[in-house]
């Protein structure tokens, strides 16, 4: 099983703060610098979309340029690499992958307000402009981080954790441990009660 961070809905507020967190991070080792996670705000609740690093991972499967590679159950995204073809962004089921990028720096050849961009009002990833490089930007787990996710670190209300296979069953002995207990408990109650 890969890893991935995941949040829990009831105790995300919704705050934005993981992901001024994961920019700060990012900036500070040379990466892009945007969020990895998007926090969303739904009728059911309010927490982050990202990366699941899937197993069978779509975006690693279409990248031309083998920028998506599995390493160590992760799925991680080289950005010196990447040609911006925006490809793992339309494959990937969770919507994790977002296509950004900037200007380049120094003086224009041509200034970009002179020549035509395109934005699809139907789709964003259809959307470019002129003299932008596209760089895709996912949840690395922030590898370059001993600590660990940054999200994780910063988030105040702790809705966002790390499942792996460790937690998987850590969560399957509660439940077990929760199950019993309740038999336990209905077994007293009913031994008492005759």
């Amino acid at each position: 099983m890969n890893r991935f961070v995941i949040a829990d809905p009831e105790k995300c507020i919704g705050c934005h703060t993981c992901e001024a967190a994961c920019v700060h991070a990012h900036e500070k080792v040379g990466l892009v610098a945007y969020p990895r996670l998007t926090v969303t705000h739904t009728k059911a609740g309010t927490m982050p979309v990202q990366c699941r690093h899937c197993d069978d991972a779509p975006c690693e499967k279409v990248c031309p340029v083998n920028a998506i590679t599995f390493v160590n159950h992760e799925v991680q995204l080289n950005e010196s690499v990447c040609i911006g073809c925006k490809m793992c962004a339309i494959a990937c089921p969770f919507g994790a992958i977002t296509p950004y990028g900037s200007l380049p720096e120094g003086p224009a050849l041509q200034e970009p307000e002179s020549l035509p961009a395109v934005n699809d009002p139907l789709h964003p990833l259809l959307a470019w402009t002129v003299g932008q490089r596209s760089i895709a930007v996912k949840c690395d787990l922030c590898y370059f981080q001993p600590e660990g996710p940054e999200c994780i670190r910063v988030c105040p209300t702790k809705a966002l954790y790390i499942v792996d296979d460790m937690a998987v069953q850590t969560s399957n002995a509660d439940k077990r441990v929760a199950s019993v207990t309740a038999a336990t408990e209905g077994h007293i109650l009913q031994h008492h009660q005759t």
